[in-house]
């Protein structure tokens, strides 16, 4: 079994096999705090004003993941719609 971290995770593009769109990097993973398992990978959807900034983010279920590879991870995202940014605490 092939053992990697979060930053691994963070240099791989994120590829849709739908369409084979490059959904862009992942900003961060989710994890079962009682079983240590990886639940959902996420990641930013750019836009905004001139294509600049973060429209929000979109929540990739492990189960949704197809592949993963040395520089990519392929997933069914049909049907998978941005949410937007968390709100910042004060």
């Amino acid at each position: 079994m092939q053992r990697c971290n979060s930053e691994d995770f963070r240099e791989k593009e994120v590829v849709n096999v739908c369409d084979g769109k490059k959904l862009g990097c992942v900003s961060e993973v989710e994890f079962n705090v009682c079983d240590g398992k990886l639940t959902a990978i996420i990641v930013p959807v750019e836009g905004g004003f001139l294509g600049l900034g973060n429209k929000g983010r979109i929540v990739i279920p492990w189960d949704k993941i197809v592949r993963i590879g040395e520089d990519v991870i392929l997933v069914n995202a049909e049907g998978l719609l941005p949410l937007p940014d968390k709100k910042k605490r004060k």
